[in-house]
């Protein structure tokens, strides 16, 4: 199979996991923007690798035009489904490297949990050609904590025992500071925000599965994977509910000219 295709594939079969139980990003995203870099909701936003609009929707409830381009079929159909009926919803098939939007159209491009499927050269060059001379770009990730707690380090440990390429694909794993200076070849922000999910069961095993690095229905590595998740949310769960616990990260700054 083509690589770039299977990275576009990646999530096909598991659209409906990844739309009801991915974790969302916290509100104090918005207000971080602000501070940042003068955010506000005349901005017109690219949302590059939209997936099934948990980013856009955020940004579309606090009033900004959104382009959400996204290269998967079955994502971008939730992601129009649900958007729809929201003003300022925009929807387009493309890739991060060929967005199809207008030159200098856009004051900020965001990514959120998609940068590292990325090709970054071609896609530098794209986002300097969509982006107005003053735009910004925020790459925005929900990093899982996998210790702290009992259950986080046994839901690690499940990732590693049943993770069929989880180092090769894991953002954590393949996105590092000397990649993002290269991309926005001069200074940028990092920021975190604390996150979280309450999960009932039917939760956490929408959240592993709908992880591309977990086995999909038909691998016999599923059943005794969800074996193990079973034996992890009744060791401690607590009234019948987990906590999974995030550091939603926040990289922002402008593409430098070089």
């Amino acid at each position: 199979m083509n690589p770039l295709r299977d990275t576009v594939e990646r999530f096909t079969d598991r659209v409906a996991d990844y739309a009801r139980h991915r974790p969302h990003y916290p509100a104090a995203l918005l207000d971080l923007l602000t501070q940042r870099c003068g955010f506000t909701p005349a901005w017109t936003v690219a949302d590059i690798g939209a997936g099934t609009g948990i980013l856009t929707e955020l940004l579309l409830r606090n009033g900004n035009a959104v382009y959400a381009v996204e290269p998967n079929d079955a994502m971008r159909a939730v992601a129009e489904q649900t958007l729809a009926p929201l003003p300022h919803f925009h929807s387009s098939n493309g890739r991060s490297e060929a967005t199809g939007l207008p030159d200098a159209s856009i004051d900020l491009v965001v990514a959120g949990q998609a940068f590292h499927w990325f090709e970054p050269v071609a896609t530098r060059r794209e986002f300097r050609r969509i982006l107005r001379p003053d735009g910004w770009v925020a790459l925005v990730w929900n990093s899982r904590r996998n210790a702290g707690t009992p259950f986080l380090a046994a839901y690690q440990q499940l990732l590693d025992d049943f993770g069929t390429d989880y180092r090769q694909v894991d953002h954590q794993q393949v996105v590092d500071e000397e990649a993002l200076a290269r991309f926005y070849g001069g200074p940028y922000t990092v920021d975190t925000l604390p996150n979280q999910q309450v999960l009932d069961l039917e939760g956490l095993a929408g959240r592993v599965f709908s992880t591309s690095y977990m086995p999909g229905i038909g691998d016999p590595r599923r059943t005794p994977a969800q074996a193990r998740l079973e034996e992890i949310f009744a060791a401690h769960a607590v009234a019948g509910r987990v906590v999974m616990e995030y550091d939603t990260k926040l990289y922002l700054g402008r593409l430098a000219s070089s």
